[in-house]
């Protein structure tokens, strides 16, 4: 007897729906602007080592959650009524798990992990679900996707219940599992594995939904910016900081769309194997992009409430966001494009150089040359663009 949904929610090929971005994606990504508030706040308020650490498990989980879905929506079509209810309800999953951010290393630890656990097992089994009757091998393949995610959901639940010393290496390891299963195709012995090479994603699709977590990306730091600049007194200081932010921003816009952006889908369109250059540029790569926007807006709010008080705390969040957002800008161009941005090389360089001198400046300094160098990498883009002759993007 046949199992599974009727009705085929499968996106159409072979019409316009291929690679729209719909309604309810946006509805979804609107939930992620709440957890990336929770998530610079966590940071900003713990800025140690093991703050970071913890910081980097839940950057990776908040990041994870929202891509993995979005692949799902690359090949089921939101407009269809089950995969928009099943959208919603794993928004407000998602909005469960963003709410307890702050304490998922203290009295909500059972309430963040509980969330991650019910986003990955009930999106893997209503795509397993939704493409029984239609699309078998998709349905097999995240069949391993789910047998995965029932593995890693011991080590989160295990994480839960021990002491905070063992928390943080479950967590990790459980995170660490996705990542070795997503790099070998989720194998499973007797089913065997993804074929990620042989993927039919749609590029538009896929550059178009990651520009748009991007642009929630920056929204989210200057909203967070702005919110801790009416908090204060208004003074020359706090002005110069708050407009260093916003040209920051803007720069790292430049950066990522005057033409980056645009070529992603191109490239995937060309490529032998789209799922896998789609996965390593947007489910990887782009981690980096989007932790280091993150840290801008963590720096931005350092500088606003410490301009003068210089400290190993102060340079990891004023420069870490730059530096990772054009580590990431640089990796993501050189595997689409299969060649080193000399703009975004000496980017990388600028930072380190004001890393050097940060012993003799302050934070509110060390802002604005960071913003510089952004400004500069900007510049460096578009020249470097249209010496190429290359299509302009934004």
């Amino acid at each position: 007897m046949a199992i599974g949904l009727r009705t085929d929610v499968l996106r159409p090929a072979d019409s316009e729906r291929a690679d729209r971005v719909t309604y309810v994606e946006l509805f979804f990504d609107l939930v992620f602007v709440f957890g990336l508030t929770q998530l610079g706040a966590y940071l900003y308020e713990n800025q140690t080592l093991l703050g970071a650490l913890e910081g980097v498990i839940m950057v990776c989980a908040l990041w994870w959650a929202w891509v993995s879905t979005t692949w799902v929506t690359n090949w089921l079509d939101p407009v269809r009524i089950p995969v928009r209810i099943a959208v919603i309800v794993l928004a407000f999953i998602a909005f469960v798990m963003s709410a307890s951010i702050v304490e998922a290393f203290g009295d909500r630890a059972w309430t963040f992990a509980l969330a991650y656990i019910a986003l990955k097992l009930g999106r893997a089994g209503f795509m397993v679900w939704a493409t029984a009757r239609h699309d078998a091998q998709v349905s097999r393949e995240f069949g391993n996707v789910l047998a995965w995610a029932l593995a890693g959901s011991a080590l989160w639940i295990a994480g839960a219940l021990l002491p905070l010393s063992a928390q943080l290496p479950f967590w990790a390891a459980a995170l660490g599992l996705e990542l070795v299963g997503s790099m070998l195709g989720y194998p499973v012995p007797g089913r065997g594995r993804m074929e990620i090479g042989r993927w039919d994603v749609s590029g538009a699709h896929i550059a178009e939904r990651t520009a748009l977590f991007v642009l929630i990306a920056l929204g989210e730091g200057l909203l967070v910016t702005g919110f801790a600049f009416v908090a204060e007194d208004s003074s020359g200081e706090r002005i110069i900081a708050l407009v260093t932010a916003f040209v920051a921003a803007a720069a790292c816009w430049w950066i990522y769309f005057d033409h980056g952006e645009r070529i992603g889908s191109e490239a995937i369109e060309a490529a032998d194997a789209p799922g896998r250059v789609a996965r390593t540029a947007y489910s990887w790569v782009h981690l980096l992009i989007v932790g280091g926007i993150v840290l801008l807006g963590v720096g931005d709010k350092e500088v606003l409430g410490h301009p003068h008080e210089q400290s190993v705390a102060a340079v990891v969040t004023v420069l870490g966001g730059p530096l990772l957002f054009l580590v990431g800008t640089v990796l993501f161009r050189r595997v689409l494009e299969r060649r080193w941005m000399r703009a975004q090389l000496a980017g990388i360089g600028g930072i380190v150089v004001v890393v050097v001198a940060t012993p003799w400046i302050d934070p509110l300094a060390t802002g604005v040359l960071a913003a510089l160098v952004l400004v500069a990498t900007a510049v460096g883009e578009s020249f470097e663009r249209m010496r190429r002759r290359a299509p302009k993007g934004g």
